[in-house]
């Protein structure tokens, strides 16, 4: 878009110098040029010289003379001709995303620093807007339906900010979770064949898996693998699998069943395969999602038949 539609529309709300065009461009968040002035005096005169606009000269006494320009009808009507042309697609020039298109080269703490430096700056020009328009933006407000549709421009420049802190504090929050999630889930696996079978087997856990949130970031790894057959060695397990009053091997083994992955435990302990825990052993091993098995051979038998 040319600037000249822009200073056509401010001369259709009234007269003024190039000077004052000026102010109204860097005060207007809407009119996105910089409003220096060899851009607006040249583009005064093309509108002048295709009769757009005329100016009359202003003497003052202790102040120099001011040229004043004011818009003519045929100015008017070229106006009005453009307001009514198809709009241009906004043009998404955000050097950030360019910055964050590559920044997997960096350190989590590299990343985090400049997510809050761009989250600081769209902070501040939100808080800069919301000032502009308390301390009130120059416009036209000719009348009621005008009025409404410069505030909407308002809304749509403050929206913009607002969906900007949104979107880059989501960024943050994600990346806290998925590191979150790595610390938790930091698994020791491989991926087995046997014949045509495949499954993953799951030797040991840095954090002993305790949740049904454990259960879904196993899952979460069978799907990454398209395989739905896991075998988990007691190793991987927290204590409290064990301890049927906490209600954990129940919850987990529903998780596993729930989506479907078939799951052989391998306890070899038989200090651990005793009583209620044995009975829920026994109980498990009739269905054909979940075992628990003394040996890995015995479970890999029951996995891949």
């Amino acid at each position: 878009m040319s600037i000249k539609y822009a200073i056509l529309g401010l001369l259709s709300w009234k007269p003024g110098t190039g000077y004052e065009l000026k102010k109204i461009f860097e005060d207007s968040s809407a009119m996105y040029w910089s409003g220096n002035n060899n851009q607006i005096y040249k583009s005064l005169v093309q509108l002048l010289n295709e009769g757009l606009v005329t100016n009359e000269i202003k003497h003052q006494e202790r102040s120099p003379s001011k040229k004043i320009y004011s818009i003519t009808e045929e100015g008017l009507a070229r106006l009005k001709e453009w307001v009514l042309e198809e709009t241009e697609v906004p043009e998404l020039k955000n050097t950030f995303l360019i910055q964050l298109a590559w920044a997997d080269q960096l350190s989590d703490e590299e990343l985090h620093e400049l997510l809050d430096r761009y989250e600081s700056r769209i902070n501040m020009q939100l808080l800069y807007q919301q000032e502009k328009i308390k301390r009130g933006v120059q416009a036209p407000n000719r009348n009621e339906r005008e009025i409404f549709l410069w505030d909407k421009i308002a809304e749509n420049q403050l929206s913009f900010y607002h969906n900007e802190l949104k979107w880059v504090q989501g960024i943050r929050k994600e990346l806290d979770d998925r590191t979150q999630m790595e610390e938790r889930t930091t698994v020791n696996y491989k991926i087995v064949e046997n014949g045509t079978k495949q499954y993953i087997e799951l030797l040991s856990s840095q954090t002993p898996l305790s949740t049904e949130q454990d259960a879904v970031d196993l899952v979460a790894l069978c799907g990454e693998h398209a395989i739905d057959v896991l075998m988990l060695h007691g190793e991987a397990l927290s204590e409290d699998f064990f301890n049927l009053r906490t209600g954990v091997a129940g919850r987990m083994m529903q998780k596993l069943i729930n989506y479907g992955v078939k799951t052989a435990v391998v306890i070899p302990d038989p200090s651990v395969n005793k009583g209620r825990f044995q009975e829920m052993v026994a109980e498990s091993n009739r269905s054909n999602h979940f075992g628990v098995f003394a040996t890995r051979e015995d479970a890999e038998s029951w996995l891949v038949k």
